[in-house]
């Protein structure tokens, strides 16, 4: 038989790991074969070619044992056990998957139980009522499956910023391997933009000859240096920016092709996206604010701002140790971030409430302290371990530790970790009375969403965002991948208010640390500037605006307005 193309045996390797896990086998290793999966359906050279040239480990998250069963599937279209465990469960038992937080215990449960063989049937069970009374499954399975029902209608082909990163990494490689002959590889789509969550895989590549690749999920676009800047245009987008930019192109007498900006018959500009933009009298737009806001009337004031950048990050802040929930040690942590040439570490750990994660008992928080003292002592105020911690806050909008405990941290952290299901003006009324506590400096993970799981809870966005402008509570930008939370849609209208951000990766393993970087490109994306970020505040600087804080907060009015810095 025919020879199965690389995202058909990418299918075809997804749906044996879902069959093995719903047989109850080891996760990780169901884990291992979905990330190998993602790996071969961004593949952009032939997966024969590949396998005759024994590359096939060297593809991400493919080892030996992986590519035997590769192998097995890309020659036969199938797999010995892969036909063992279809007799076991139906074909659209697989489409149960989709839905985000939905274990494969319940989606077994859900089969035997209710006979529900695909998404449609889950719907309905669910709808009419008959997931609630089975036990083991329950009336709050069934509220999360309508609910997530509608995330995986709108995001179904779309995959995590983090995720697309290594998978666009490892194209690029690929391309420059099979095609020797192209000079550049630039990544443009929806990536280039700094979209959250990531559709369209898109390269573009330097070549004699212009001509579009489609393979697999990946798009290869090849052009000469003379249309470079133009093709990187067109294939970075977004549609509606481009739209905008011929309308505005036209009405001065232009018009922008895919292939560059002509007068007439006469291509005015077409080599880099700067000369584009420049011979339309525009200030240079970044690719992440390409999406047909109001980026165009901007750069023909010259009012776009000079976005934040990796580099402008001093600091880290929010982020946990094994004291409660993380993987690493204090020392360990700092350590990781020192060499990544920060000046200061912020740690914060869960708090008191946050059980699950191994919240601080008053006692741990004396004893991470006398850590931190030990560490910065060391350090000689060449680097600095600040001490925060991420407190929850309760129903009532309350802290859960005492004032008295609070004011030993240099920074709090607020966050909301229970009571997602309250009503609208309950949760914002909540949220506010924690803002207005002068012991927060940093409103968490504003809306609680995590992208592709679950949407956040019931808030008026707009009226915390004006409660933190007045208190002087920073608004965060958690960098961890599965949130980008607070949505970049409302960073203008926080920039408006006057708030300042904070970029914070939520990192619970060194690793993480790095994740600060969808946070930058989140804030990017919102059209945040380095001087509305706290932690692009040099060290003296951050020290100086948390001491402010902390002297206002000891002998001040327990709910008067602070104000708003601007990051020095």
């Amino acid at each position: 038989m025919a020879k199965t193309d690389p995202r058909t045996v990418a299918s075809l390797l997804r749906e044996y790991a879902h069959r093995t896990s719903l047989r109850g086998d080891n996760p990780y290793r169901t884990k291992a074969y979905l990330r190998a999966a993602d790996s071969l359906a961004a593949l952009s050279q032939p997966l024969d070619r590949i396998i005759a040239a024994g590359a096939l480990t060297r593809i991400p998250g493919i080892g030996d044992a992986i590519a035997d069963i590769v192998r097995k599937l890309h020659e036969t279209g199938t797999h010995p056990r892969l036909e063992t465990l279809r007799e076991e469960v139906p074909a659209g038992v697989m489409e149960l998957f989709t839905i985000p937080g939905l274990r494969p215990d319940k989606i077994l449960k859900l089969h035997q139980a209710l006979g529900v063989n695909s998404l449609a049937e889950l719907e309905a069970a669910a709808k009419a009522d008959r997931i609630r009374p089975v036990k083991g499954l329950g009336a709050s399975l069934q509220t999360k499956i309508l609910q997530n029902l509608a995330i995986v209608r709108s995001g179904e082909t779309q995959l995590h910023l983090h995720k697309v990163a290594a998978l666009l990494e490892h194209a690029i490689l690929s391309v420059k391997q099979e095609h020797p002959e192209l000079s550049r590889v630039e990544i443009a789509g929806d990536f280039r933009r700094g979209c959250e969550l990531v559709a369209d895989l898109a390269l573009v590549a330097l070549g004699k000859k212009r001509t579009a690749i489609e393979q697999s999920t990946l798009r290869l676009v090849v052009t000469d240096k003379k249309h470079f800047g133009a093709s990187l245009l067109e294939t970075t987008g977004s549609a509606a920016h481009l739209a905008q930019l011929k309308m505005y192109a036209a009405e001065r007498g232009f018009a922008l092709k895919a292939d560059g900006l002509y007068r007439g018959r006469k291509l005015i500009a077409s080599a880099t996206e700067e000369e584009i933009y420049g011979a339309l009298d525009l200030q240079f737009i970044e690719p992440e604010l390409r999406e047909g806001r109001d980026e165009i009337e901007r750069a023909a004031r010259r009012q776009l701002p000079t976005l934040v950048r990796d580099e402008d990050l001093h600091g880290i802040l929010h982020s946990h140790t094994t004291a409660s929930d993380g993987t690493e040690t204090l020392e360990a942590m700092a350590e990781a971030t020192r060499k990544r040439g920060f000046d200061y570490f912020g740690v914060a750990d869960h708090s008191q409430s946050a059980h699950y994660a191994g919240g601080l008992t008053l006692q741990e928080i004396a004893e991470q302290h006398r850590e931190a003292d030990r560490l910065n002592k060391r350090y000689g105020g060449k680097f600095r371990v600040l001490k925060g911690i991420e407190a929850d806050i309760l129903a009532d909008g309350s802290l859960d530790y005492p004032d008295h405990v609070l004011k030993q941290f240099d920074f709090v952290v607020a966050s909301v970790h229970s009571g997602f299901k309250l009503p609208k003006k309950e949760q914002t009324d909540r949220i506010i009375e924690a803002i207005a506590n002068p012991l927060t400096t940093i409103i968490g993970h504003m809306t609680g969403r995590q992208l592709l799981r679950r949407p956040g809870y019931e808030l008026d966005v707009d009226k915390v965002l004006r409660a933190c402008a007045k208190y002087g509570v920073a608004v965060e930008i958690n960098a961890h991948p599965w949130r980008l939370d607070l949505d970049w849609r409302w960073h203008q209208k926080a920039l408006d208010y006057g708030c300042i951000f904070s970029i914070n990766p939520d990192a619970h393993s060194i690793r993480e640390l790095d994740h600060v970087h969808w946070g930058v490109e989140m804030a990017r994306k919102g059209g945040i500037p380095r001087d509305r970020v706290l932690n692009a505040m040099g060290l003296t600087a951050v020290l100086a605006h948390l001491s402010k804080r902390k002297s206002a907060r000891n002998g001040g009015n327990r709910h008067s307005p602070a104000k708003s810095p601007r990051a020095a």
